[in-house]
């Protein structure tokens, strides 16, 4: 298990928010801009993404796989939209999910929250 690394863990919820095992990173719950237009929340969702690949010398180019959480399913082309911007052409594997956030916020609180896995080239 040593070459397992876990970071941002979470003792009173159980969770770790990013999980290095060998050449792969498992990012959960990145979200960002929280109670903003949907637009907003995926670029802060890709942005909080961003920035902890960061902390391991990792891009958004070593993202393989997503899944997308939406509060409502017809924001999948905003979403669609800021990840042609955010991805460039290297677009990873997804899967979008519509899904309640209840206790986040009530209705102008969360719509998006996105899951990834990343690969170390």
């Amino acid at each position: 298990m040593s070459d397992i690394k876990r970071y941002q863990v979470n003792e009173d919820n159980a969770w770790s928010e990013m999980v290095e095992a060998g050449d792969f990173v498992f990012l959960n719950f990145c979200a960002g801009n929280v109670g903003q237009p949907v637009e907003a929340q995926v670029h802060g969702a890709i942005d909080c993404m961003e920035s902890n690949l960061k902390k391991l010398e990792l891009t958004l180019d070593n993202v393989v796989k997503v899944t997308v959480l939406l509060r409502d399913a017809w924001n999948i082309p905003i979403m669609e939209m800021v990840f042609k911007e955010r991805f460039a052409s290297n677009y990873p594997a997804r899967k979008t999910i519509q899904t309640e956030f209840a206790h986040c916020g009530g209705a102008d609180g969360l719509h998006v929250q996105i899951d990834a896995i990343a690969y170390r080239k």
